[in-house]
């Protein structure tokens, strides 16, 4: 889904450019209110989880493959705004240093990568919760039906952008159908791993999963070999879930899976060409695609330059990505959090 240069035309790409920019900045307001001492350093470590899972592509047909887009998966781990901006840190980190997604494309891929899937998906996500039971296998399930539909919302919305300003002269109802038809596959590894993902951190943290926050526990006694319910007394909370491991093992242990999944796992990645790839070139889109500004940087196409060992290059690329997004994501939620003055503050209670 990483558009490159000359897909879109100039006039098409400053005003996606300019919806990304007042979305970003809509965000980084909206952030202040989901992130705390507790969730910003988690903030970081989800975009530098995006960037390691997204160099896992996988096979979904016959020579296409796929890859994570993330947005579900941010939104309701850490918030829709706030995951509206961790993965446009990672595109950035991306376009900047990999050579992936064009520069003059970044508004089209912000748009489509961060703000339609997170606003798709995080909609749905609150939809969903509200009809189910409140129980952590509701938020799960959730997450996955989320997480499945954002991806084909991304694909569709790539088309419109083509159909506006695309830089070629084809059939656009077959672009849809080739688009949206192949990132409904995509859509079921992206659900998969967006539930993997939030049910696992629900199980040790469910106090940090944002979209699992009214999740509650009240207090039971044992009646006649039964659990019973306490009703809590009139304007009470009922507390938290309780937490199954600190912030800081949490933290660690997601920092050394992304740093295996990039450095390590990555390499058993399937090397088709993911799914707007191959439409593009089925359908013939990519007649004017451009060479990347920086093709010739030290990390271009997930690789270290002067490495000749395609493993250890590929490796070491995806380490030093893993550890340029969660200190560059960090940086950005923790001066967010900072901002955040008396009003912004959630009246939900932050004690651990």
């Amino acid at each position: 889904m990483h558009v490159p240069d000359g897909f879109i035309d100039a006039p098409t790409s400053l005003a996606t450019g300019a919806v990304a920019a007042a979305a970003v900045a809509v965000s980084l307001r909206g952030a202040r209110r989901e992130l705390d001492e507790r969730t910003a350093p988690l903030a970081g470590l989800v975009a530098a989880f995006i960037f390691a899972v997204q160099m896992l592509n996988f096979p979904v047909a016959a020579g296409t493959s796929g890859h994570l887009l993330g947005g579900a998966l941010a939104a309701i781990l850490v918030g829709p705004y706030t995951g509206v901006l961790c993965v446009s840190v990672v595109l950035l980190m991306q376009g900047i240093l990999f050579a992936d997604g064009g520069l003059t494309a970044l508004g089209v891929n912000i748009t489509n990568m961060a703000v339609v899937t997170t606003v798709v998906a995080y909609g749905l996500f609150r939809g969903l919760v509200k009809i189910l039971p409140r129980t952590r296998r509701s938020v799960t399930v959730a997450s996955f039906a989320a997480a499945l539909v954002s991806v084909p919302a991304a694909a569709l919305a790539f088309t419109l952008m083509y159909a506006v300003g695309g830089t070629t002269d084809v059939s656009i109802g077959k672009v849809a159908t080739a688009m949206v038809g192949v990132h409904v596959l995509i859509g079921i590894g992206e659900a998969a791993i967006t539930a993997l993902t939030v049910g696992a951190v629900i199980a040790v943290r469910p106090d940090l999963v944002y979209g699992a926050r009214d999740l509650r526990q009240r207090l039971q006694l044992r009646v006649n070999g039964a659990l019973v319910d306490v009703p809590a007394p009139e304007g009470a909370r009922t507390a938290p879930v309780a937490a199954r491991t600190s912030r800081r093992a949490l933290w660690i242990s997601g920092l050394v899976t992304s740093l295996v999944l990039a450095g390590v796992v990555s390499f058993y990645a399937s090397s088709n060409p993911d799914g707007l790839e191959k439409v593009a070139s089925d359908q013939g889109i990519d007649k004017k695609a451009e060479e990347h500004a920086y093709a010739d940087s030290p990390l271009a196409d997930y690789g270290v330059k002067d490495v000749d060992d395609a493993r250890l290059s590929g490796g070491l690329a995806g380490v030093i990505g893993v550890g340029v997004t969660v200190v560059a994501g960090s940086a950005v939620f923790w001066a967010v959090r900072r901002r955040r003055t008396h009003d912004d503050v959630s009246p939900v209670s932050t004690n651990v």
